[in-house]
């Protein structure tokens, strides 16, 4: 017997919105980071899109990265076309709650090991380049040359 294993196929968020409203928010986001090419902010504004939607769609807090907020920071600032998106795409408004909940419950890499794991699960496809947290280590004392290692840099 042979068992035959089917990836699931994963949605391109950007497609959520118009062409017109994406190179708004590109635009938006390339104005206040200069640095960002037009290509990467693409994507910045897909994984926005891929998180507002799983957060959307979860009962659990989810958050996230820091440059994946930048985005959404961007598309907010466009109230009605947010507005709009929400109530057509969710039903509801999805609101931006920053910055107070309990790191014991909800902190760190752990959350945001959740929150990539929902817009996985949610279908999404996702863009580890925006979430670089999820590739740092959780040691202090590795001994692998990290600088808090004996190892590691020597300081006077």
């Amino acid at each position: 017997m042979t068992t035959t294993i089917q990836e699931r196929a994963t949605v391109d968020a950007r497609r959520l919105i118009s062409s017109e409203l994406r190179a708004t928010l590109v635009a938006a986001v390339r104005g206040k980071s200069p640095v960002l090419t037009e290509e990467k902010a693409e994507r910045g504004v897909g994984q926005m899109l891929a998180f507002v939607a799983a957060s959307a769609r979860s009962d659990k807090t989810l958050s996230p990265s820091p440059l994946v907020d930048d985005f959404w920071h961007a598309f907010l600032l466009h109230t009605k076309a947010y507005q709009d998106f929400c109530e057509q795409t969710f039903g509801r408004f999805v609101h931006h709650q920053p910055g107070f909940l309990d790191k014991s419950e909800h902190g760190g890499k752990a959350l945001r090991e959740r929150t990539v794991d929902v817009i996985t699960l949610a279908g999404y496809e996702l863009d580890m380049e925006f979430w670089p947290e999820l590739n740092l280590a959780d040691c202090t004392q590795c001994h692998a040359g990290c600088s808090d290692s004996p190892n590691g840099p020597k300081t006077v």
